[in-house]
């Protein structure tokens, strides 16, 4: 998987990147990592990538040519056919964990962080694939929103974490928040571990995480139960969690 960043202030992405699992997933060369400043693509010698709004209005514009260019030049540095040009807005779809496990299976996702009052809208529907927006509120830049794809879809690729099963595990890869985890010790001042999960019976402690994810999701999210199909098992655990804490 290569991640190709368009941005204007690529030592953000680079230097955040080289943390954690994403920076582990780097210097194993299970990802690739180059940001593209479009500033590095402008043709005047004031380097100027902004310009003011037609129509007026408060703020500066992203101009086209130099974003253009700047993916054109991530495309030629990496011949991949199976790609996605991004562009990271408020505007956007959604994200959510779907739709991150649906980019992973991607060569290369090309990232295109935008500033200032925002992109001129014939980049966007010339060069870009789809808008992707972290959710209903606005940050200063797309970087932010560029890192977490970068992090979210990282741990989704094989070999990345030490147990491809820990993502699986993660809140909403299944459509259902986490269950609660636990470790040492047992017993402290602020609460025990629960009794099932320190008898070593698999199928009891399966079962127990599965109600346990049940029920968080229904009582903190249950507009994500709204788009599961719960088994007869998994609707006989949630009536067993409702029941408990009533």
């Amino acid at each position: 998987m290569r991640f190709d960043v368009i941005s204007l202030f690529p030592e953000m992405i680079s230097d955040a990147a080289s943390y954690g699992v994403t920076g582990r997933a780097i210097e194993r060369g299970l990802v690739g990592l180059s940001v593209w400043n479009p500033r590095d693509y402008t043709l005047d010698k004031h380097r100027t990538v902004d310009d003011r709004p037609y129509g007026g209005g408060p703020g500066m514009v992203m101009k086209c040519q130099p974003l253009l260019d700047a993916v054109d030049g991530a495309k030629q540095h990496n011949v991949l056919v199976n790609r996605k040009v991004i562009c990271l807005s408020p505007q956007g779809r959604l994200l959510s964990q779907e739709l991150l496990l649906d980019a992973s299976r991607y060569d290369q996702l090309i990232l295109v962080s935008g500033r200032y009052e925002g992109i001129d809208e014939r980049f966007i529907q010339h060069a870009c694939d789809e808008e992707w927006s972290l959710g209903d509120y606005v940050i200063s830049g797309g970087e932010l929103a560029a890192l977490i794809v970068i992090d979210a879809v990282t741990r989704l690729i094989p070999g990345v974490l030490g147990d491809d099963e820990s993502a699986k595990q993660d809140s909403h890869f299944d459509g259902l928040l986490d269950c609660p985890h636990y470790t040492r010790p047992e017993h402290s001042d602020i609460g025990d571990v629960p009794d099932v999960l320190l008898g070593g019976n698999h199928a009891d402690i399966k079962r127990w995480r599965m109600k346990q994810a049940l029920g968080r999701t229904w009582s903190r999210r249950p507009d994500m139960l709204e788009k599961v199909t719960l088994s007869a098992e998994q609707d006989a655990l949630l009536k067993e969690f409702r029941t408990e804490v009533v």
